[in-house]
């Protein structure tokens, strides 16, 4: 079942001399509970490629279904909701609250959205991602390794059907990278959901189910369509 359906996505930026085609009509099908891996060089176009999958920017044309609602066509607010509740993001910085302690960080997209915690679930998060002894702290009191897993737990919290993440090993060492990558893994496992990650570095891409190449802003390597 596809889960995430992008097509002829296009996103360019500047114009004449100075046109930079960022997104150059891209198709792309991921299936629910699949990991695929978007790999590239510096401004190849994958960051942007995320952004549009996960609305936090817009197509100048094409499609984009998630869970097979057309994001594209969703006025601001109504797309806020959606991301909110159906999508989760795993940034390189991490994006923490810093004045609130870890606990309240992860939930704080369930609160946003006025809902309950479910106590068990985040549990059983903070546990698999070994951070349940942190749970109290504040951000500036954790190692890079340590807030990347907070960062997880918060994408994952809200049980979204997609996590979306941005280079999320790319401010880590070697070894702390591969303990994040098998996070990922484990949580899009245990927990059902999908996720797609890009990243420049091929050893981590081949952690994913699926790796997907882009080159100035076209896919030109791996298997787009499921």
């Amino acid at each position: 079942m596809e889960i995430v359906k992008a097509d002829n996505l296009v996103k360019y930026y500047g114009s004449g001399d100075s046109l930079v085609k960022a997104v150059d009509h891209v198709g792309l099908s991921v299936r629910k509970g699949e990991f695929v891996a978007v790999v590239g060089t510096s401004g190849s176009g994958k960051t942007t490629l995320l952004n549009l999958l996960g609305g936090l920017d817009y197509a100048d044309e094409g499609t984009v279904l998630v869970d097979g609602q057309d994001i594209t066509r969703m006025k601001e607010e109504e797309l806020t909701v959606f991301r909110r509740r159906n999508i989760g993001f795993v940034f390189q910085s991490y994006n923490l609250v810093t004045v609130l302690n870890v606990e309240k960080n992860i939930t704080l997209p369930i609160r946003l959205d006025g809902n309950r915690v479910d106590e068990e679930y985040i549990g059983g998060i903070t546990s698999a991602l070994g951070i349940s002894d942190k749970r109290k702290a504040f951000p500036n009191q954790l190692s890079g390794g340590q807030q990347q897993r907070v960062a997880i737990a918060r994408a994952i919290a809200g049980k979204p059907s997609v996590i979306l993440a941005d280079e999320p090993t790319g401010n880590l060492d070697s070894r702390t990278s591969a303990e994040v990558m098998g996070l990922l893994k484990m949580t899009s496992t245990r927990f059902h959901q999908t996720v797609i990650m890009i990243t420049h570095n091929e050893a981590i891409a081949q952690l994913a189910d699926r790796t997907i190449h882009m080159e100035d802003g076209r896919i030109v390597g791996g298997t787009a369509d499921v």
